[in-house]
């Protein structure tokens, strides 16, 4: 029986992506990148306050693109975080687009979204205490 999904993101630049995520999100490399004989980064792992994921650069030869920034993207990331208003504006100075301002739901939370420089979609949730 399955306990974990983890995200396994692929993006054009890996080395500038592991830059952005620590600054905006504040994650943490907690598997090194392992580089391919072609210079690629072929695989590392992220965390941001105990949520995970893995990340690569685009393989398209394996059927592993980056998606396109501007194109949308069929996958939303939810991430909780301590404070959606500090996030958001991290990331919008980061150079992200913003998709929903931050804004309260009832019974849901606060709630804000974006799209990241190298193409994925974040949903960031601060949840009602």
């Amino acid at each position: 029986m399955a306990d974990a999904l983890t995200p396994y993101l692929s993006v054009a630049d890996a080395r500038a992506a592991i830059d952005w995520y620590a600054r905006v999100l504040g994650a943490e490399v907690t598997y090194e990148p392992i580089v391919t004989p072609d210079g690629r980064v072929g695989h590392v792992e992220l965390d941001a306050g105990g949520a995970r994921w893995m990340m690569a650069d685009a393989h398209p030869e394996i059927r592993s693109p980056a998606p396109t920034p501007g194109a949308g993207s069929p996958v939303t990331l939810h991430l909780t975080v301590d404070d959606v208003d500090a996030v958001i504006e991290r990331a919008r100075a980061a150079g992200a687009d913003v998709d929903r301002e931050p804004g309260d739901n009832p019974g849901v939370g606060r709630i804000a979204v974006f799209r990241d420089p190298f193409g994925h979609r974040w949903m960031l949730n601060h949840p009602v205490d």
